[in-house]
């Protein structure tokens, strides 16, 4: 799989973990140099408090495009340590 924005890949794993429809790679399957930690948190009622990434591509900023739990409720511990992408980041 791979995820791609503004015509550049940002992640890319030959494993990932499908939640919602949601592709979570590995963090480390992301090219950190396109990601800047978030202040943004929101909270899911079963996979716990999320926290984002803005991602950086090109002089373009994508804000809280990437997100992760980075202590997962019991129910989405297979999702502990990877991220997913929303906001125009084409997976595929």
């Amino acid at each position: 799989m791979k995820a791609s924005w503004n015509n550049v890949v940002i992640a890319e794993s030959d494993v990932t973990e499908v939640v919602e429809g949601k592709h979570y790679f590995p963090i480390s399957a992301l090219n950190m140099n396109y990601f800047k930690k978030s202040d943004t948190t929101t909270v899911c009622s079963w996979k716990g408090t999320a926290n984002y990434y803005t991602v950086e591509v090109n002089g373009k900023s994508n804000p809280d495009a990437a997100w992760y739990y980075a202590d997962p409720k019991s129910a989405a511990k297979n999702i502990a340590g990877y991220v997913a992408f929303w906001k125009g980041v084409e997976v595929k």
